[in-house]
């Protein structure tokens, strides 16, 4: 399947060799090319969005990865978890002082296979470290009178 930004990217190619087209066959007139362009730069992300619409319906989870290596890296955890499917983000924690790997992070996953991953990882080795794999817990909104 297409990604959606590429699919965006040739229905406006299309649209621009059809106002090209369109303008050489008309008598290249500036005002019905730019109405043309207009309309195609309108009409072209719908068309790109419609199709990403039926993934979107697809449940996404988030899962906490804990004691990780230090240095252990993003493209290292997406390794190890599309083994059991789709992964969709990859995010470990780092110090915001030092900028060093706090030995924790996320993984966004489609449910099906976040659900296997957790059981299949979950207690095993990675790195010479024990994984702790499970569902993220939603993190609790912070008030603006606790900063």
């Amino acid at each position: 399947m297409k990604s959606p930004q590429r699919l965006t990217f040739i229905v406006a190619v299309i649209f621009a060799v059809i106002a090209y087209f369109l303008s050489t066959f008309i008598g290249n007139t500036p005002v019905i090319t730019a109405v043309l362009v207009l309309v195609s730069a309108f009409i072209a992300p719908l068309i790109g969005t419609s199709s990403s619409a039926e993934s979107a319906d697809e449940e996404v989870k988030t899962l906490y990865v804990g004691n990780l290596p230090y240095r252990a890296n993003e493209s290292a955890i997406r390794e190890l978890f599309s083994e059991h499917g789709q992964v969709h983000s990859v995010r470990l924690m780092k110090d915001k002082h030092t900028g060093k790997r706090r030995g924790f992070g996320f993984v966004e996953m489609s449910a099906d296979a976040a659900d296997a991953a957790v059981s299949s990882l979950n207690d095993t080795e990675f790195q010479q470290r024990t994984l702790k794999v499970r569902e993220a817990k939603e993190r609790p909104e912070k008030n603006a009178e606790e900063e």
